[in-house]
């Protein structure tokens, strides 16, 4: 950060200390000697009952998710912006090195037609896409879940079996490994072929590594932030056929750069889902 900018933040950090300044004069004069903040009453790990989550310190849980109650999250596991995982009236069980991703629901089963009382189990290195449902069920291990795709009670994916995006699995539906299930309901399409049951291995570790970019940027402090925008602006607009008649080679700085272990990591398995 240049001089200039030195000396513009400096200014703006004077203003507002004088705003917070003017604010608490105005209250004491008001005889109001309470200063009131609002908030957010959000908790991304809560307790509910007796029962608090058990999460391993490797796991990543995006600010606005929610995991409740009696819910265990294994090593290497992401559970990512706007998911909620609520084990308040029977448990939830996640592996390790699996991806819960945005917006999708995680819950368990106390009653239902069957009668029975089901925790929802899902196994290591699985890959849950964007607003699933998962219901007092389970996902084995090295798993692929599409997008969009809602799995009731007794519903069960065994190891290396794939769900296509969007279909309903009804209750006690079992998908046996290597298969690809889809449609509403759910029923058997086709078998995985040996390039796609290794990409699921590989989607899982691709969103292990996402994680830690995500990790990195939630953890940046307020002056980081600030110089990554300001880097940002500097080399957005860049004009590449004006440097090159001026014999000018920029190169983007390491900050902006993606670690080369982050790939897209389900684009190419949903398109042959």
């Amino acid at each position: 950060m240049g001089t200039l900018g030195k000396a513009v933040y400096t200014i703006g950090f004077w203003i507002r200390e004088t705003g917070q300044a003017l604010d608490r004069l105005g209250s004491s004069l008001q005889r109001n000697h309470s200063f009131r903040e609002h908030l957010s009453r959000h908790r991304t790990i809560m307790n509910v009952f007796d029962k608090a989550p058990t999460v391993n310190k490797d796991v990543f849980i995006a600010p606005g998710a929610s995991v409740i109650g009696d819910v265990q999250v294994g090593r290497g596991s992401s559970i990512w912006y706007g998911c909620v995982l609520r084990g308040d009236v029977n448990s939830i069980h996640i592996g390790s090195g699996t991806n819960i991703q945005d917006n999708s629901l995680v819950h368990v089963a106390k009653t239902n037609l069957s009668g029975k009382v089901l925790p929802t189990i899902i196994g290591d290195n699985v890959t849950v896409g964007h607003s699933v449902v998962l219901h007092g069920c389970t996902v084995g291990d090295e798993a692929f879940v599409g997008m969009g795709a809602t799995f009731l009670d007794g519903s069960y994916v065994e190891k290396h079996a794939m769900v296509a995006a969007g279909p309903l699995v009804r209750q006690n539906t079992r998908i046996p490994c290597g298969e690809v299930w889809g449609g509403n309901p759910a029923k058997f399409l086709r078998k995985l072929t040996e390039e796609e049951m290794a990409f699921i291995s590989q989607s899982a570790l691709n969103y292990n590594n996402l994680a830690k970019v995500h990790v990195a940027a939630n953890n940046k402090g307020f002056d980081e932030i600030e110089f990554e925008k300001m880097l940002h602006k500097k080399f957005a607009n860049r004009d590449e056929e004006y440097d090159s008649m001026l014999g000018v080679v920029r190169e983007t700085p390491p900050e902006l750069i993606l670690p080369d272990n982050v790939m897209p990591s389900d684009n190419k398995l949903a398109k042959t889902a």
